[in-house]
């Protein structure tokens, strides 16, 4: 079964390492949510040119099971149209680090709000963590993308 196992970092904007990786091209993305309780959520995004229709099951730690399906961008956008609440608008940046890590910067467009992300083989997995990374929050229920959907909703 599939696993996504995702530290999450709050980002210091202010770290003079980050506004060149800042400058780079970013990747557009909107997100909405058609179902979002304690056994999960779906999720309908666009990412760059791409849709997606992905399910992710609860989270226990910093894992859950994930299966993500690319659909017709067109599918996609009708989905966050006429199906989802909040729509979370943000741009990304990708950021390798050695190891083969790919953090992933999301700068959120609606909200006051930069996160990053970095998916790892296994909860222990150790890799090297970025001097702007902030404080972690991978377990904290407020920065989960369904709990920021629902505070762009309440405006």
């Amino acid at each position: 079964m599939p696993k996504e196992i995702e530290r999450k970092f709050l980002v210091d904007t202010d770290h003079p390492e980050l506004a060149p990786i800042l400058a780079t091209t970013a990747i557009e993305i909107r997100q909405g949510y058609l179902k979002s309780d304690a056994q999960g959520v779906v999720r309908a995004r666009t990412y760059g040119p791409r849709g997606y229709l992905t399910v992710k099951g609860p989270t226990t730690g910093i894992s859950r099971d994930e299966f993500e399906y690319e659909i017709p961008k067109e599918d996609a956008e009708a989905m966050l149209e006429s199906m989802c609440g909040a729509v979370i608008e943000k741009s990304r940046h990708l950021v390798p680090l050695p190891g083969g890590y790919i953090v992933e910067i999301d700068i959120f467009k609606q909200i006051d709000l930069v996160i990053a992300e970095i998916e790892l083989p296994s909860e222990d997995a150790e890799f090297p963590k970025p001097d702007w990374l902030g404080e972690e929050v991978s377990t904290n229920p407020a920065y989960f993308n369904n709990a920021i959907a629902e505070r762009i909703a309440e405006g």
